[in-house]
């Protein structure tokens, strides 16, 4: 443990002379070292401390010692839990050395991992700032930015007939007399700057976030309106009067609505609002001034919903295939995503996924007819408080087509006020996505006209529940019906042995001893259902296990016939068992993963799974039982390392691992942080022959027009803004790459072929290089607007897997350029390719 004595006062010993203060600090550094030696950084950095402070002319000398001293010590203190010390370490060194983009970079990837995002975003701001080629700290920077300002944001301020549309509502409103504004969940400030521009005597508005209360400070100012609107860095629960706004208000406006209606807490902030910001209502039979009133926009809103057949949300939430590659699912383990919850669940989760649904892969086949959920008044308070309150309503649809049923899609219109509404149906040309309810556990998902689909609706915990989603079928009614009958007229036959018959008849299967649920992200359900990916590694693995054992003809151990062989009446194998020592093969892929089983049934092997959550280990115990392993033949990896953070390990004292399978491309299409750091620790624990998978990376991309990329990615001048200064503001947040792309649905142009851009070598890393430069030949002209990219996974130089492939459960990602480049068919365009560490960057140069 660091020695943990008091740091050195700044200045002690100054009043000694400089000869005093010479010896002192060459003391301390003299110790310094010495504590670093002793690998004692608490101490080290208290000596460093005093140096610093007696000598700061040094600071040049003892920088980069410093740094290393700092970044250990802090590493330790967030071990320990104490953080207030780390951040007064963190404090102390900025002080010392406040232009340090390091420490900085450093500082924000600590408040980051402790959950302060905003505060993180600062630092790593800037880091950028100070040193614009800091790779680390761009992509911290890019990947907090996408936390912050999500890219939502940009999608809506380029909406222009949802901008319109809101300021009319406004404007009349305003108008008619309501001269007090409140705007809730404020944002940028756009609905507020609609209300001060159409003559609203006093504008207050509300926001939460930190970081884009500030980007709304800029706004408002830079459109000169921050004399006639108040900001408030607050949520709209905890606005008093009146201590933050004079006296009661005439209307507010508000967008806290997310696909769901009611994600945002719009029920539970306009429930106060009524209660304890606004005037009271006007009724229907008062016609006086609207000034005297309050009003809320948007007024309601209408949800609706249908029924779809779907096989992209199927693949993402319900795991299809019985076996994989071999391996066997048994029935009592049950797969669930998290947007699956039982009807009388006290979770709080949200009930939906979010999807594009008119451009997802694939499409969407309607089952049955649109039907209206339900309906909402936010002008009326006695609804929205009964809302919470009320009982599950059913609802009941017939199907008009065969199909699976898939999902319940939901989408609604926002009614502004009697005249302006907004739809968000797949139909219509809007930025909102659509709540998208998957159907799961239901033991047939066939439908047929005729068939109705039955649900119960309900606003609970703030969310729109759909659930006990089931069918109806129409024949299933006819043989209740039909079996009633039997029933009775086999009783009043009296005829005791048929009945005994029957009853004899009724054989249920064998219960499970143990029922385990597992509950899956989408993600992780789309790789259970990737059989090429399965199918790829079982080949892969096999091969190289198979030239570590030459002598032997290797052939996949069928576990079945070896447990039933063990299991025959003379309770002896045919099969002599191995001395040898098993070949050793450990998973660190991310999540839930089945390549430690599918390595156990190829042979004299000992598979390690990393999963963490106890729910996935359980399932996986399950499955190697029902796959007849031996007792103990999967290991959990975690439960033999003391220190989880260092998971790349021996599997024993005197033993190399065989096979590491690396998580190398995140699921949003990028490649994993420091997968060449674990890349080069997992080389130096193989054993002869043994592999790293995949062994080798290569990065295609190509040429394409997207206005849809340009749009998301930044707010584009002041015209979808209706002539309002935001995009510079938001556009800070901007980030040149674009996670979680389907390329197959995506709206864009090819304007190249694909080709390979980069080639990352796990197992021989001098063939890899961290600039390159790649010729790209335009096959049709246009504007250049980004580059997509996507990954092979070269298992070995024959099996590869291809993350932009068909069945690939992971998303794709693109580099959008700031400026579109005019391009002619014909012409080469060249791309500047940039790696540094697991980061790769994407240039274009004409």
């Amino acid at each position: 443990m660091p020695n943990s004595r008091p740091r050195p006062r700044r200045g002690a010993g100054g009043g000694a002379g400089a000869a005093g203060r010479d010896r002192l600090v060459a003391r301390s550094l003299q110790s310094a070292e010495h504590c670093l030696g002793d690998q004692d950084f608490g101490t080290a950095y208290a000596h460093y401390l005093l140096v610093l402070s007696l000598a700061p002319e040094l600071k040049d000398d003892v920088k980069e010692t410093f740094q290393y001293t700092l970044f250990k010590w802090a590493e330790e203190l967030h071990a320990l839990s104490r953080i207030q010390d780390l951040l007064g370490c963190y404090e102390q060194a900025l002080e010392l050395f406040p232009d340090d983009e390091v420490i900085c970079n450093s500082m924000g990837e600590h408040l980051f991992r402790m959950g302060f995002r905003d505060e993180a975003a600062g630092y790593f701001h800037k880091a950028v700032k100070l040193n614009p080629d800091f790779s680390d700290a761009k992509e911290n920077f890019y990947r907090v930015a996408n936390w912050l300002v999500e890219r939502w944001h940009f999608i809506m301020l380029n909406d222009t007939r949802r901008n319109t549309v809101y300021n009319a509502a406004i404007q009349k409103a305003v108008c008619l007399g309501s001269r007090t504004v409140l705007d809730i969940g404020t944002g940028t400030g756009i609905l507020s700057m609609f209300a001060k521009k159409a003559g609203a005597q006093s504008v207050y508005a509300c926001e939460l976030s930190k970081t884009m209360y500030e980007l709304a400070c800029d706004a408002v100012a830079a459109n000169k309106m921050e004399n006639g609107i108040k900001l408030l860095h607050m949520k709209s629960l905890d606005i008093e009067i009146p201590k933050h706004i004079p006296e009661r208000l005439s209307l507010v406006v508000t967008e806290t609505v997310d696909a769901g209606v009611f994600g945002e807490g719009i029920v539970e902030s306009l429930i106060h609002a009524w209660e304890h910001l606004l005037l009271r209502p006007k009724t229907k039979e008062e016609n006086g001034n609207c000034g005297k009133y309050g009003k809320v926009i948007p007024a309601g809103a209408v949800i609706f919903g249908m029924a779809v057949e779907c096989a992209e949300i199927r693949r993402h939430h319900r795991v299809g295939a019985k076996d994989i590659a071999g391996i066997h699912l048994p029935t009592n383990v049950k797969f669930q995503s998290p947007a699956y919850t039982s009807v009388d669940t006290e979770e709080t989760v949200e009930p939906y996924t979010t999807e594009k649904m008119s451009g997802i892969p694939g499409g969407y086949l309607p089952l049955t007819e649109c039907f209206q959920i339900m309906k909402v008044d936010f002008n009326n308070l006695q609804e929205l408080k009964s809302l919470a309150t009320k009982k599950p309503h059913s609802l009941n649809v017939p199907a008009i087509k065969e199909g699976v049923l898939d999902a319940i899609m939901v989408w609604f219109v926002l009614q502004l006020d009697d005249e302006y509404s907004l739809s968000t149906s797949p139909s219509e040309e809007t930025c909102w996505e659509q709540a998208v309810y998957p159907v799961q556990a239901l033991e047939d998902y066939c439908i047929q006209p005729g068939d109705r689909v039955t649900m119960e609706a309900s606003c609970h915990d703030c969310y729109l529940r759909i659930q006990g989603i089931s069918i109806l079928h129409l024949e299933h009614e006819m043989e209740v019906m039909k079996g009633f009958t039997k029933s009775k007229d086999l009783l009043s036959l009296g005829n005791e042995a048929e009945l005994c018959s029957a009853l004899a008849n009724l054989q249920t299967s064998r219960p499970e001893a143990l029922e385990q649920t597992c509950m899956l992200e989408p993600t992780e359900i789309a790789l259970l259902n990737n059989v090429p990916y399965h199918e790829g590694f079982k080949t892969a693995m096999r091969k190289v296990l198979s030239s570590l054992a030459p002598e032997l003809l290797w052939q996949p151990m069928d576990t079945h016939c070896q447990y039933m062989e063990m299991n025959s009446g003379s309770g002896q194998s045919n099969a002599t068992p191995s001395t040898a020592d098993p070949f050793y093969v450990l998973d660190v892929s991310e999540g839930f993963s089945l390549l430690p089983i599918l390595a156990g049934t190829l042979g004299h092997v000992k598979p390690y799974s990393s999963v963490e959550k106890d729910q996935h280990c359980i399932a996986l115990d399950l499955i190697a039982e029902a796959n007849h392993f031996p007792k103990d033949t999967l290991e959990f990896w975690l439960r033999h390392i003391e220190d989880e953070a260092a998971v790349l390990q021996r599997p024993k004292s005197d033993k190399l691992w065989s096979i590491i399978i690396l998580d190398v491309i995140e699921p949003s299409g990028l490649i994993q942080q420091e997968l060449m750091e674990k890349a080069a620790i997992s080389r130096c624990l193989l054993q002869s022959g043994g592999k790293i998978f995949p062994q080798y990376v290569l990065m295609f991309g190509m040429l394409v027009e997207s206005q849809t990329l340009v749009e998301e990615s930044a707010v584009q001048g002041t015209e979808h803004t209706l002539g309002l200064n935001i995009a510079p503001f938001i556009n800070q947040f901007q980030v040149p790459i674009r996670v979680c792309l389907d390329l197959s649905s995506l709206p864009c142009v090819p304007l190249s072929q694909p080709v390979e851009l980069l080639r990352l070598d796990l197992m021989t890393p001098y063939l890899n290089t961290s600039n390159k430069e790649v010729k790209v030949r335009v096959c049709r002209s246009g504007r250049v607007t980004a580059v997509p990219f996507w990954f092979h996974l070269c298992l070995d130089d024959e099996v590869r897997l291809d993350t932009s492939g068909e069945a690939s459960h992971w998303k794709q990602a693109a580099v959008v350029l700031d400026d579109p480049i005019q391009v002619q068919e014909g012409e080469e365009l060249v791309l500047s390719i940039e790696h540094h560490k697991s980061n790769v960057s994407i240039a274009v140069k004409q």
